[in-house]
């Protein structure tokens, strides 16, 4: 496995501008600006829990809404993570993790399986927290496997405010891939899958 697990990705449309620098053996550090501010915030949780340091810049449409910015911050993200990780050898490869937050309770599972899918099911009670559209969670989460190569099952369990129920899932996913992406001593070299490659 390299040493070092660091890739910088930047993705230019007509629709948004974006810059995501990743390292996925960081401190949590994160340089947040996406012009969303709960946006900034969920990203945040992934840094800080994940233990991946964690830069992004986004100029986007927002004068239409936030759909390009977030769906395209997780597309880059997924492609940074995807080059920083490289060819995944010696990685635990599975993370899970439950969070709660008060009454809210999310279970996150990931496999760096190198295959995208998304399972997601989160009843939001609300459409909206703050400036950011609950239904771009999962647009965010759909760009980030699609590129980062994963399978994603992410589940509320419970939670009746919509801030809590959003927070225990990034907190969550921030954990599920710091297991995933955590160097296993007993496979150091070795790719974890039968197939020999991921």
């Amino acid at each position: 496995m390299s040493t070092e697990r660091i890739a910088e990705i930047r993705r230019d449309t007509n629709e948004t501008k974006i810059r995501a620098k990743v390292n996925l053996d960081g401190s949590g550090r994160a340089s947040l600006a996406t012009g969303i501010g709960f946006f900034d915030h969920m990203l945040d949780q992934i840094a800080r829990h994940g233990l991946i340091d964690l830069e992004i810049e986004a100029q986007g449409d927002l004068h239409i809404d936030g759909h390009h910015t977030v769906e395209d911050v997780g597309i880059t993200l997924g492609q940074a993570v995807a080059a920083a990780v490289g060819d995944k050898k010696g990685i635990t490869r599975y993370g899970h993790s439950y969070v709660p937050l008060d009454e809210a309770l999310s279970r996150v599972v990931v496999d760096f399986s190198g295959r995208p899918g998304l399972a997601m099911d989160v009843k939001f009670t609300s459409g909206m927290i703050g400036g950011f559209d609950t239904q771009l969670t999962y647009e965010f989460f759909q760009g980030f496997v699609n590129h980062a190569g994963v399978s994603l099952h992410i589940d509320n369990l419970k939670g009746h405010n919509a801030h809590h129920q959003c927070e225990t899932i990034f907190k969550a996913f921030g954990r599920a891939i710091r297991m995933a992406l955590t160097p296993d001593p007993r496979s150091a070299g070795v790719i974890p899958s039968t197939k020999g490659s991921l």
